[in-house]
Parts: C-alpha cells; sequence; structure tokens
C-alpha cells in the first residue's frame, strides 16, 4: 500500500475516532453534530458500507449521475429513503488518485460556506472509500445550457446563479485560513438546488467539490475561468472545451472581433435577446472581459467581482421595475445595446495573439 493510501486511511481513521464511533441511527433525521479540536463544529457523518450499499443498490450503474476525477458519483436515498445524497466512490488507487482524494477529505473538514456544496460524510469499511455531500436536486448549469430539449433560463436566474458561484469562490480565496483554488471551474461543476424562484433568490450557484490548496492555479487563474464561464453563460454555448489560461487567444479573439464590430447581440443567447437591459449588459461584458485580461494582475479579485455582478443584477432589476410601470400589463423588449473596450487593451490582447488589432480601432 503506498504512502498516500496509507495516509488517506490514518486520517479517516483519525476521523472516525474524533466521531467517538458513535453509530448513527438509520431512521434519524439529520446527521450527528459531533465537535471537536481540529474540526468545526459542524455535521459529519459516518457511514457504513451497509447504509451505501443499500443507497445505492449495491452500486448499480443506474445510480450514477456522474463520472467525477476520482470515480463515480452516485444518487442514494438514506435515513429510510429520506435524505437524497451524492456518494463520491474512490475507484482509482494510484498515487495521484489517493493524494487527491486525500487532500479533498481534509479540506472538506474545513470548508462551510451556503454557496459550497455540503460535505455530509464519509464511508471507510472493507477497502472501499466514499464520500457523501448532499444533492443537488437541479443538476448542473451545464445540463440546464446545453441540453437540447429545456426550459431556458432567464436572465436574472443565470446572474443569480453566477452571484451564488463567486459567493463561494470568494469565501474559498478569503474566508479559509489557507487560500483555497477551485481545480474546475466550468458550467458542469456550478449546481443548482430546488429553489426555482427569482423573486426568493434561489437557483443560486453551489460549487462542486473540487478543490485545492496548492499547484499551478492561483487566485488570477480561477478569475480567468471564472470570466470564461461568464461568456458561457451569456453565449448559452461553450466558449471553448478547457478554461485554463493558454486558451486565452481564443476567449480574446472572440470577445475583439465582437466588440470590433459595434454590435453584441450575435453573441447572446438568442433566447435573451430583448431582456437584458442595455446598462446590465454593459456592467456584464465589462466584468467578463476584464476577467480574461491578458495581464493577471489588471483581473479583479473574485470579490470585485461578485461585487460587480451584485450591481449587474440592481441594474436589471431596476430596468424591468421601469418597463413594468410603463407597461404593466404587457410584454417589453429592450433595444440592442452595444459594448466597446479601449484601445489599450484592444492593442494589448491584438499583441498577444496575433489577430492585427491595432490603434486604428474605433474606441468610442
Amino acid at each position: 500500500m503506498g504512502d498516500a493510501l496509507r495516509s488517506l486511511l490514518h486520517f479517516l481513521k483519525v476521523l472516525k475516532q474524533k466521531l467517538g464511533k458513535k453509530k448513527t441511527h438509520k431512521s434519524e433525521a439529520k446527521p450527528v453534530r459531533m465537535p471537536s479540536p481540529e474540526l468545526p463544529e459542524d455535521i459529519y457523518r459516518q457511514f457504513s458500507l451497509a447504509e451505501v450499499k443499500a443507497a445505492t443498490n449495491n452500486f448499480h450503474q443506474g445510480s450514477i449521475i456522474a463520472e467525477g476525477g476520482f470515480g463515480p458519483v452516485y444518487r442514494g436515498a438514506v435515513n429510510d429513503g429520506t435524505m437524497v445524497v451524492a456518494l463520491k466512490r474512490l475507484r482509482s488507487r494510484s498515487l495521484q488518485g489517493v493524494t487527491e482524494f486525500q487532500n479533498e477529505v481534509q479540506l472538506q473538514c474545513q470548508l462551510r460556506h451556503p454557496h459550497l456544496v455540503s460535505f455530509i460524510g464519509f464511508c471507510h469499511e472493507d477497502n472501499e472509500i466514499i464520500l457523501v455531500y448532499e444533492y443537488m436536486s437541479r443538476g448542473s448549469l451545464s445540463y440546464h445550457l446545453h441540453r437540447e430539449v429545456y426550459v431556458p433560463l432567464g436572465w436574472k436566474h443565470r446572474l443569480q446563479i453566477c452571484i451564488g458561484a463567486a459567493r463561494g469562490l470568494h469565501y474559498l480565496h478569503t474566508g479559509v485560513k489557507h487560500v483555497v483554488f477551485h481545480r474546475d471551474i466550468k458550467s458542469s461543476n456550478i449546481l443548482l438546488d430546488d429553489k426555482w424562484s427569482v423573486e426568493s433568490g434561489g437557483t443560486c450557484g453551489y460549487l462542486a467539490p473540487e478543490y485545492m490548496l496548492h499547484g499551478l492555479l492561483t487566485e488570477k487563474s480561477n478569475v480567468f475561468s471564472f470570466g470564461v464561464l461568464l461568456f458561457e453563460v451569456l453565449r448559452g454555448r461553450k466558449v471553448c472545451d478547457a478554461t485554463l489560461p493558454k486558451n486565452q487567444p481564443y476567449i480574446l479573439e472572440w470577445v475583439i472581433e465582437s466588440v470590433k464590430e459595434g454590435t453584441n447581440y450575435h453573441v447572446i443567447d438568442p433566447y435573451l435577446k430583448g431582456t437584458i437591459a442595455p446598462e446590465c449588459f454593459k456592467q456584464y461584458l465589462e466584468i467578463a472581459c476584464s476577467c480574461v485580461h491578458y495581464e493577471g494582475n489588471k483581473r479583479p479579485t473574485i470579490g470585485e467581482v461578485e461585487v460587480m455582478l451584485e450591481l449587474a443584477l440592481e441594474l436589471q432589476k431596476q430596468a424591468d421595475s421601469i418597463m413594468e410601470s410603463i407597461n404593466p400589463h404587457g410584454e417589453y423588449m429592450y433595444e440592442e445595446a452595444s459594448f466597446r473596450i479601449s484601445v489599450s487593451d484592444l492593442d494589448l490582447y491584438g499583441y498577444y495573439y496575433g489577430s492585427g488589432c491595432s490603434s486604428e480601432t474605433d474606441s468610442n
């Protein structure tokens, strides 16, 4: 057995001891709350393998809802079927897989935020290692943006989802002892709950548990990936397959060509046309463009992105209120808005990806 796997098993053993090896009765409505000096006073439950097998119909293929980097993710019901959960099963015993899984376990025991998918507990029995999370009933943002037959998300819904995800990232970057980076910011890792009302502030984005403490990622690379996500949300389809900075030329080329043409509605999801207030549209594009700036030190922090997105939502609500007061019983459409970025930024982007952009580009 490798050192990484031994370390993970030791950690789970210690965690069991901290939970007092207390057996949780299946009929309990909530997991056990067991405080400890090293772990936050929050909910962590030790599941038996029998419970996990019953919840997943003995790891039946039909229970799989996703394929994660560590292995399959199952949908299951515990507590006599009253509590639906997502169960992540470690499949690979490679050094890298076990090490990353160990890091996730340790991080999950430290993280708690309304916009992070909650860690409920774990199972370590008969050489099985399984992590249990809350289940997000509406699936991923990607599912709602890209499936062929669907009821499209409205613009304010999309803004609220982005704000929720930004809040979760802000917490990871500033709200914990050591900065935590999300290693895979994309629409399939933004999960949605069953609160489906704009008025109640529901349908907010929740970050899937794909975290890391160190590595190649930085806060600015997370912000770049979030900018790519913002463009995807606006377009209703993928901007590119990957979200690492090495793909900047493709993103920037698309942004600049849109700006140079002076009109931007061809880059908007057709379902959204006429529903985005010009003031909100301008604010949103400014945020997205700043996130994918070539120079990392000129990108905003995720906290700044969060504030700017909240402003964009407020501008949209104000504009909707005015339009509704003018036409309270009918539909209304916003005029097409245009957006341009500065000459200096165009020169910088053009220099980076060789598009030939020059200062002759109209900056008005």
